[in-house]
């Protein structure tokens, strides 16, 4: 629909989740919440998608949440808790997926703009873009599992300082913090969006999952558990289609062809 604040597309294997609220800074409200559920949770049923781009449109990735729209709720307290639920509904089933997430960021990724970043697996940045917590500017406290994917990425002590103090940080500032996994010149991002997409979208779907899994996981399990949950995928992958198919073109010295199964 032409007014939907997210829209989605699927071709070829390629999803592709679009910000489309342009003048508003692609800012936050409960139609974006709404929508980034449902879609998000719509790719769970597909065995076509290998893998998913979020990219917006306009001048800013995501400013985060539409405080005006907030400023105008009758009953704010359970109101805000129902977007906040469906907002991470949405996030969670995007880090679920097995397809690779990758994120296309120009411009200010600010409040629950940088946890939406922070929820896929990749991030290309435009070398203008800027990142910010925001919440406790407004008087707020984080939500979109920024408390939880901030202190895993860059560690408890930044992550502390990026929400009590909001700094700004610049694209260059956000990849040495491991926010970003790279930064491309402005007029470059679409197209290495693009070429990232294409290379992931060929590889192996289901490994890919695996390795999320396993990434996930290892933040709490011990080392035992680990070795076993790696034995148990790296087993799966062998007798699947594609860890066939990768190890036949490896020995033939050609180039595997994976179908994501």
């Amino acid at each position: 629909m032409a007014n939907d604040e997210i829209e989605l597309s699927v071709e070829d294997g390629l999803a592709t989740l679009t910000l489309t609220r342009p003048d508003a800074g692609n800012a936050i409200n409960r139609s974006f919440v709404s929508l980034l559920r449902a879609h998000a949770e719509s790719l769970h049923h597909r065995a076509d998608v290998r893998v998913v781009v979020l990219r917006s449109t306009g001048r800013n990735f995501c400013v985060g949440g539409d405080l005006r729209y907030f400023s105008g709720l009758a009953d704010i307290e359970p109101e805000i808790l129902s977007l906040a639920t469906d907002f991470h509904a949405g996030i969670y089933a995007l880090r679920e997926l097995d397809a690779p997430v990758l994120a296309g960021v120009q411009g200010a990724a600010a409040g629950g703009g940088l946890a939406l970043a922070c929820a896929c697996d990749l991030v290309l940045a435009a070398e203008s873009a800027s990142f910010t917590m925001a919440y406790t500017g407004a008087g707020l406290s984080p939500d979109g599992g920024s408390s939880w994917f901030l202190p895993r990425i860059v560690g408890w002590r930044i992550a502390t300082e990026l929400i009590l103090t909001n700094r700004v940080l610049s694209a260059a500032e956000a990849q040495a913090a491991g926010l970003v996994t790279s930064v491309v010149s402005d007029d470059a991002l679409g197209e290495e969006l693009d070429a990232t997409a294409a290379r992931l979208g060929a590889g192996a779907t289901r490994a890919f999952g695996s390795v999320k899994r396993l990434l996930r996981a290892s933040a709490t399990a011990s080392l035992q558990e680990q070795l076993a949950a790696e034995g148990r995928e790296v087993a799966a992958n062998a007798a699947a289609r594609d860890g066939r198919e990768g190890v036949s073109a490896f020995l033939a010295r050609r180039t595997p062809v994976f179908d994501g199964t």
